[in-house]
C-alpha cells in the first residue's frame, strides 16, 4: 500500500455463533490524505431481536484510538445490525450505502434492527451503482450477502486492498468463491481483503 493511505481494522464487539464460540466485529479506518473514512459501525447497545447472540461489545464511542469527531465519511457495506449499530455516532455527517439496501433495510421485515438503520441525526448519501468516493476509493456494488451489499476497492497504485463486510465471512468463501460479490472480489486480483468478522486480512 501506498505511504498515503492505510486501512487499520478496530474491534467492536463479539457475538455467539455457536454453543461456546464467539465472533468477533471489526470495522476499519481509511486514512487518505483527503479524510478519514469509517467502513460499518459496528454495534453501541444491546436489543432483544439479537439477544440470543449475548453481544459483547467494545463500542467506537469507548475507543480511545479511535477520534469520532475526525471522521469525514461513513460507509455501510450493508445494512445488518452488527455493520449499522453505530451510525447514530455520526450526527449530521453522510453515510454512503447503495440505495438498493437502504431501501430493503427499511421495508423488509427481520431484515435488521431498523430503530438503529434511521436512528436520530443519521443522514444517508445513497449511492447508485459504483462511485468513487475519493481519489483511489472506490464503492463497488457486491451483491450476494445481502442484495445491496458493496465492497470498499481502495486502489494502491498495485494491487487493491478490499474491505468487503459481509460479502465473504470466512477466508473459504473466497478461496472457493460462489456469489457474485465474492467473485467480483477475486477479479480484482486483490493483495489483501478486510473481513468484518476476522482479524487479519485474506490474502491469495
Amino acid at each position: 500500500m501506498t505511504p498515503s493511505v492505510t486501512v487499520t481494522p478496530v474491534r467492536v464487539a463479539s457475538l455467539l455463533v455457536g454453543e461456546d464460540e464467539r465472533l468477533p466485529v471489526f470495522v476499519h479506518l481509511i486514512e487518505h490524505p483527503d479524510g478519514r473514512i469509517l467502513v460499518d459501525t459496528g454495534l453501541t447497545a444491546l436489543h432483544p431481536a439479537v439477544a440470543d447472540m449475548d453481544p459483547q461489545l467494545e463500542p467506537l464511542s469507548d475507543n480511545s484510538d479511535v477520534d469520532l469527531d475526525s471522521i469525514t465519511a461513513v460507509v455501510n457495506t450493508h445494512l445488518h445490525f452488527d455493520h449499522c449499530g453505530g451510525n447514530h455516532l455520526f450526527p449530521g455527517r453522510p453515510i454512503h450505502v447503495q440505495r438498493t439496501e437502504l431501501e430493503d433495510a427499511r421495508t423488509q421485515d427481520d431484515y435488521t434492527i431498523r430503530e438503529w438503520v434511521d436512528a436520530p441525526g443519521v443522514e444517508y448519501a445513497p449511492v447508485d451503482g459504483e462511485w468513487e468516493l475519493l481519489p483511489g476509493i472506490r464503492l463497488v456494488p457486491a451483491p450476494g450477502h445481502t442484495r445491496g451489499s458493496q465492497i470498499v476497492a481502495v486502489e494502491t497504485g498495485e494491487r487493491p486492498i478490499v474491505i468487503a463486510g459481509d460479502t465473504a465471512v470466512w477466508f473459504g468463501e473466497l478461496d472457493a468463491p460462489e456469489t457474485e460479490g465474492q467473485l467480483l472480489i477475486r477479479s480484482l486480483d486483490p493483495q489483501q481483503v478486510w473481513l468484518a468478522h476476522t482479524a487479519e486480512p485474506w490474502s491469495a
